[in-house]
């Protein structure tokens, strides 16, 4: 009997104790907000990304995961940056491709005007066995 009352009153502890840290023992608020953390490393303002930035970016933990605004912002930082990568690199491949086809028109070339082919040059009787 001893025993049962020994394991009633602990729970009874164990429930009062719990209620407590929940509640917040009887004062206003239950638990004074904590400080949100940021962003450690955030990425450079002042160049474009580069592949250790990504790398080396950690975001802070939050109660439920990752800081949601935190993670978008340098989201679509990064794909602002791609977009912007793209579409340079589709304007050095079109003036690539406009600087084969006047190329390709070989008598139009000014005199003393040098050309310099980007294609494969074709291998050489003297280099074939």
């Amino acid at each position: 009997m001893v025993m049962f009352l020994f394991l009633v009153v602990a729970l009874a502890v164990v429930v009062a104790a719990v209620t407590l840290a929940v509640v917040g023992g009887g004062e206003n608020a239950p638990l004074p907000e904590a400080a949100p953390e940021r962003l450690r490393d955030p990425l450079p303002p002042d160049r474009p990304v580069d592949r250790a930035d990504v790398e080396g970016l950690r975001f802070p933990l939050a109660a439920r995961g990752y800081r949601m605004a935190d993670v978008d912002d340098a989201l679509s930082r990064l794909g602002a940056e791609l977009a912007e990568r793209d579409a340079r690199i589709a304007d050095l491949e079109s003036a690539l491709a406009g600087a084969r086809a006047a190329s390709a028109h070989g008598p139009g070339r000014a005199p003393g005007e040098h050309h310099v082919s980007m294609d494969k040059p074709a291998p050489r009787q003297e280099d074939r066995p």
